[in-house]
């Protein structure tokens, strides 16, 4: 053997290598085709090594075999949950249980429901029903599939972002979830629900799946199925239901408590907006001819047929209960009216019968069917805990099978006056001044008069707001300005503050930030805005608790087949400086001890409370609090058979309803019976600098050259004019009263027409003349 290397493909030199191949050739190895290595064969490169961050990317062939791998995977899973899920029988919906209502102390309140539901097959159904429901809920329903992807993410989008929490749902999948499944929000049901409706789909007509869900469907009243519903709201069968009516209960499956106009009237325009989108969706379907649409008006539904067993308070605190668990998501509409659950409520049985008891000697006991106006009069009134937030008593009305409406919670009539306290409570919060620079406490001076404009940073704002009976006041300082709730120093005030900080201010205190006119001007001061009786008691209780709020609670415990359902946690926070709070209770004590509020005395209690009466005397409020109980009690004015707000004047023989009267005087009776047995407590104030106690303010003089502190005129038992007094007297007023003999009460509506209409009142109401620029306009009374 030779020691020469072997090169690749041939031997040593001259014995078959390359011809001619020198020395260097000699240490270059060479792959097999001939060519030394390293070296590219011919068309083809060498990629170049991937170095630094990029050796971190996934190659193309990495993103495209992995994207192959979740479509198959997504493809077997959907194959594989089609093959495993089956059409289940019928859920045990239509097997009705009693929801059952306790008191806070474990007795029994109310038991509800019977599930009030009546089959129909479709032919039955007229098609502008059919159609109505469709524009409603589902407007491709016959040509789309069991499944819109494309609602679906839409839906999931909007309410991510804050637009609202929507259904992608198809009429296929509602139904499924009505009629197969439970109402449960888990990925569990929703995984089911989609391949049931796919399979549904594919084996049921779409007719049969409309009619079902027709008939499973809940359209509140507890009624279930659209011919329940047309009974339930307007007292027919489905087949004599006209295309305006069936429009209306397609609304109601977008939110079936919210839209019963009847039971919360303030929210009859969000009704009649969804009633105008479903018929403006026929027109744009071709189901309904446009002209006879622009013909149609809004069809109000008939009252609702309430149980015996609702009667009294029941129906308004079950009602109230119902509508705490939906509001805060704890048990879905649909899932609640099923049935099957105990619900503990946070009720004592005690202060309820008190309240009852308070309105029926107070108010209910003086009115006569011979005075047609005594057919108007309304009660509503909420008691609160305000160191733990709970409703300890609600009163709702004469009786639930008598008058539907939840006086205690609805929102469509002005507070007034109760308005006030958070203007000041603002003032101290932000240590505002006047325009001349004056820090705002309980002493600083205002100038009182009748029609003042208010001045703003760049001078006059051209509202001029009429205190009670146009007194004139002069200079006063804030206390007594409170306790005669005189409305030009408070609508300087809520200037002086800045309107959008007092609205923020109520906001904190507990007032619903989406409330009706709760706008941000002057006016504001007033009390224009339409809170509930409960939503004033939770800011007031939120004064009573040294500023530290908590939403309120109507429930305590809630179980179903002995599992506990979870509640939500109360949160409390320092919604505003106790100073400010405690500075507020001290000058509402005054009102108590020398003001509008005296009557409240009754209760032979510490207290601080504010009266208010709302424009053209259409109610009248007392919001009041011991450090032990916050509670709200309003008269209201309405028409039993058009719904419509009424004045008050001459109810019960008296020339007008006003805060210091009668909802004063069932304030004291009922807060004396609640808190009976439980020794009077004081309020524990930690006053800041220029915050007087009520000692040191309660006799506070008024100017020599002032006038009395709110003139009266003396009232008959004649039938009175409608329109208040305008001539003041020189006589101080004696005490707020019921009795018809006596002198009426010193919390007057506001007197004096108004030379000329303001914005948003173009029957230039008594009270506000010149309107207000940037305000609701009509004015509030003090």
């Amino acid at each position: 053997m030779s020691d020469e290397p072997q090169l690749i493909g041939g031997g040593p030199a001259g014995t078959g290598g390359r011809p001619g191949a020198g020395d260097g050739d000699h240490d270059t190895p060479h792959r097999a085709d001939g060519l030394p290595a390293g070296k590219p064969a011919k068309g083809r490169k060498n990629r170049p090594q991937r170095t630094g961050w990029r050796r971190l990317l996934p190659t193309w062939r990495m993103v495209l075999g992995g994207l192959l791998l979740i479509v198959l995977l997504v493809a077997g899973g959907l194959v594989t949950g089609y093959l495993l899920v089956d059409i289940p029988p019928a859920n045990k919906a239509a097997i009705a249980q009693s929801n059952v209502f306790l008191y806070s102390d474990g007795s029994q309140l109310a038991r509800e429901g019977k599930v009030n539901r009546e089959s129909v097959q479709l032919s039955q159904v007229p098609k502008r029903t059919q159609h109505a429901v469709l524009a409603a809920e589902d407007r491709d329903f016959y040509s789309e599939s069991a499944i819109n992807p494309e609602a679906m993410v839409r839906a999931a989008w909007n309410t991510v972002t804050g637009k609202g929490k929507q259904s992608g749902s198809t009429i296929t999948q509602q139904y499924v979830k009505n009629y197969y499944l439970d109402q449960e929000q888990t990925v569990t049901r929703k995984v089911k629900e989609f391949f049931i409706a796919i399979k549904l789909d594919r084996e049921v007509s779409k007719d049969k799946i409309l009619e079902g869900y027709l008939n499973t469907s809940y359209f509140g009243r507890n009624a279930y199925g659209i011919q329940a519903a047309a009974q339930a709201y307007y007292g027919k069968d489905i087949g004599e239901l006209d295309t305006a009516q069936s429009a209306y209960l397609a609304t109601l499956l977008n939110a079936p408590s919210a839209y019963d106009i009847v039971a919360h009237p303030q929210n009859k325009g969000r009704a009649v907006a969804r009633w105008n989108y479903v018929l403006d969706g026929m027109v744009k379907k071709g189901w309904l001819d446009r002209a006879e649409r622009q013909k149609m008006t809004f069809p109000t539904p008939s009252d609702a047929k309430v149980a015996s067993g609702m009667s009294g308070q029941r129906g308004y605190l079950v009602e109230a209960v119902e509508d705490y668990l939906t509001s805060n998501g704890i048990i879905d509409e649909q899932t609640l009216a099923r049935g099957g659950y105990r619900i503990t409520t946070t009720i004592d049985q005690k202060k309820q019968d008190a309240f009852t008891e308070a309105v029926r000697d107070r108010l209910m006991s003086k009115l006569s069917p011979d005075r047609k106006v005594d057919t108007y009069v309304r009660a509503g009134g909420a008691s609160i805990d305000p160191k733990t937030g709970k409703v300890v008593a609600l009163y709702g009305g004469i009786d639930y099978t008598k008058q539907f409406v939840n006086n205690a919670t609805r929102r469509d009539y002005q507070v007034g006056s109760t308005f006030k306290p958070f203007v000041f409570t603002s003032a101290v919060r932000y240590g505002s001044t006047t325009q001349d620079g004056q820090t705002i406490t309980a002493d600083t001076l205002y100038n009182g008069d009748n029609k003042r404009e208010v001045v703003g940073s760049g001078g006059p704002t051209g509202y001029a707001p009429a205190n009670e009976d146009d007194v004139d006041y002069g200079d006063i300082d804030v206390t007594t300005a409170t306790d005669n709730s005189v409305n030009s120093v408070y609508a300087q005030m809520a200037e002086d503050v800045g309107p959008a900080r007092v609205k923020e201010t109520a906001i904190d205190l507990g007032v619903p930030k989406n409330t009706p006119d709760l706008h941000a001007s002057p006016s504001i001061a007033l009390g224009p805005a339409t809170a509930s009786v409960l939503d004033m008691t939770e800011a007031y209780a939120t004064l009573a608790n040294h500023g530290k709020h908590g939403n309120y609670s109507l429930v305590a415990k809630v179980t179903k087949d002995g599992a506990q359902i979870k509640l939500p946690d109360r949160e409390e926070r320092q919604a505003v400086p106790r100073g400010a709070a405690d500075a507020t209770t001290s000058i509402l004590q005054s009102v108590v001890d020398g003001g509008t509020g005296t009557a409240a005395q009754a209760a032979e209690r510490p207290a601080a409370g504010k009266t208010g009466t709302a424009e053209e005397d259409k109610a009248a409020w007392f919001a009041g609090y011991t450090p032990d109980l916050a509670t709200v009690v309003a008269v209201m004015g309405q028409d039993s058979n058009t719904g419509v707000q009424k004045s008050l004047y001459g109810a019960t023989g008296l020339e007008r309803i006003n805060g210091g009267g009668y909802p004063a005087e069932i304030w004291a009776q009922y807060t004396a019976g609640a808190l009976d047995g439980r020794p009077p407590a004081d309020f524990d104030l930690r006053l800041e600098d220029g915050a007087d106690s009520p000692d040191d303010s309660q006799n506070n003089p008024q100017p020599p050259d002032s006038p009395p502190t709110v003139p009266t005129t003396p009232p008959t038992d004649a039938p009175q004019d409608p329109s208040p007094p305008t001539t003041p007297t020189d006589n101080p007023p004696d005490l707020p009263t019921s009795d018809p003999t006596a002198d009426p009460p010193t919390d007057l509506p506001t007197g004096g027409p108004s030379t000329e209409p303001g914005p948003g009142d173009p029957d230039g109401d008594p009270g506000d003349p010149g309107g207000d620029p940037g305000g609701p306009g009509g004015p509030v009374n003090g």
